[in-house]
């Protein structure tokens, strides 16, 4: 008898993209296209380590689609790392810039090592040495490739990479376009850094505000007193957790990889952190009761159940006591397919990954755009706004004989910066993606969920570009 065979990331994709590709009506050849990595470089390179021995690194990048280019997707420091998730995730990447309508196509990248127990030079010369393999096969660039921040990465790892790139590439004028996440000094954008949080948000609002699927999942309409529990208290975690608070929703429980607490009454996102900062740990927090373990926050009573660390952390074992009404995937892959039809079974609303933490690919593209412009949003409009809105305040007043009283002064006459117009084009991003996808699924009542609609969504995208390209006559 054959041992089991190792869970496959990848593999669960393709079952969820086959799945899928029965609704469409593209022919078999367009649909093994569209499924398939188009290129994966897999690479060994040697570094020397602080302490004088050669380490030699694996590394990958994988780009799954150029039906539109740049190819696009993070780069993820993790001892995890191997070619079968970066396949996988370079893959969702596709599908997610297809749904919320971002013209790339899907990468990803990743380095097989720990950067928690590497020191920031040794982590600079692994990621610079990474990034010169990447030009010498050009695997990089604004017009090819355009990294990102992922798992174990941030600002500091892409300005090491935009600085590789352009003194390999000197005199190129878009060079800051070949990777996003940079620091705003580097050119990046503001409002990066909350994106991904932000968009799961913005998507679960949009969701909630739907009456027929409230109805159904036996919940009201709006995200005001609804019941959060969240996985991770990462970037990811600690935003999204911020925003449904803010906006009058109850954050009862947070787990991470030392355990999970647990507080009816709700807890502060800002407190959680600052008691993990200070004692290594989100466990023992004042008012909160520690649970059993950190898988335990998952099947807590609540509405809305938040997965923000990593795949496959919801599965055929434990998905059948979830207690959630609705669970938002802000990390990628949380939910494995066989966990998908527990759920289905029971009614509970999966808003898949592929598009909700499209927040930071959104953004992303925001940045490069940016890059490729040369000029920082707001900059020619804000100081007209403002004095537009100051001449039509002063007419209005004028007019009534009434003054308008200081707060609401300041919101009308305030023109906008970077950062607002970067929330207000996530914001129109992902209702329109959250809509998009609803109207899919309700054109075809057999469509079994919310993410098999989503994968229906951009395979007639991604299939639609290819045609339009002559690739397939």
């Amino acid at each position: 008898m054959s041992a089991q065979q190792p869970y496959s990331f990848f593999h669960s994709v393709e079952q969820s993209f086959d799945k899928a590709a029965k609704f469409t009506k593209w022919d078999p050849g367009i649909l093994e296209q569209i499924k398939i990595c188009n290129s994966v470089y897999q690479m060994r390179f040697p570094v020397k380590m602080d302490d004088g021995r050669i380490e030699v690194i694996e590394a990958y990048r994988v780009q799954h689609s150029q039906h539109k280019t740049p190819c696009k997707g993070g780069i993820r420091f993790s001892k995890e790392v191997n070619q079968d998730e970066v396949m996988a995730l370079a893959a969702l990447m596709t599908f997610k810039c297809a749904i919320v309508n971002v013209p790339f196509g899907g990468a990803k990248g990743g380095i097989k090592i720990s950067p928690r127990s590497l020191s920031p030079y040794e982590l600079e010369k692994i990621t610079r040495r990474y990034t010169s393999e990447l030009v010498k096969k050009n695997f990089i660039g604004p017009g090819i490739d355009v990294p990102a921040p992922d798992y174990g990465t941030g600002e500091r790892e892409m300005a090491w990479i935009v600085d590789t790139y352009q003194s390999l590439r000197p005199g190129e004028i878009d060079a800051a376009g070949c990777v996003t996440g940079k620091p705003v000094t580097q050119g990046g954008v503001r409002g990066r850094k909350e994106a991904t949080g932000l968009g799961v948000f913005y998507g679960i609002r949009e969701v909630c505000s739907m009456p027929d699927v409230m109805k159904k999942l036996g919940l009201h309409t709006g995200i005001q007193g609804k019941t959060v529990v969240i996985q991770g208290l990462g970037n990811v975690g600690y935003h999204t957790a911020k925003y449904f608070r803010e906006n009058g929703a109850k954050i009862i429980a947070f787990a991470e990889y030392e355990g999970a607490i647990h507080n009816p009454a709700g807890l502060h996102e800002e407190e959680v952190f600052n008691h993990r900062k200070a004692t290594k740990s989100i466990l023992n927090f004042p008012g909160a009761n520690n649970l059993a373990s950190n898988s335990a926050a998952l099947e807590l009573e609540c509405d809305i159940l938040i997965p923000a660390a990593l795949e496959n952390v919801i599965n055929s074992e434990n998905a059948p006591r979830v207690k959630a009404k609705i669970i938002g995937e802000a990390a990628n892959g949380p939910c494995t397919p066989e966990a998908d039809e527990i759920f289905i079974n029971k009614d509970v609303l999966v808003v898949p990954d592929m598009y909700l933490n499209a927040g930071g690919v959104t953004v992303s593209y925001f940045e490069w755009l940016k890059n490729l412009s040369h000029v920082r949003y707001g900059r020619l409009e804000k100081r007209f706004a403002e004095n537009l809105n100051s001449h039509i305040l002063g007419q209005i007043e004028a007019l009534t004989g009434k003054l308008v009283n200081e707060r609401s002064k300041n919101l009308i006459l305030h023109g906008p910066e970077e950062q607002d117009l970067v929330h207000s084009g996530l914001e129109e991003t992902m209702i329109t993606a959250t809509r998009e996808i609803m109207d899919v699924w309700k054109s075809n009542p057999d469509i079994p969920d919310m993410r098999t609609a989503a994968y229906v969504s951009a395979i007639n995208k991604v299939a639609t570009s290819y045609v339009e390209l002559g690739i397939f006559p």
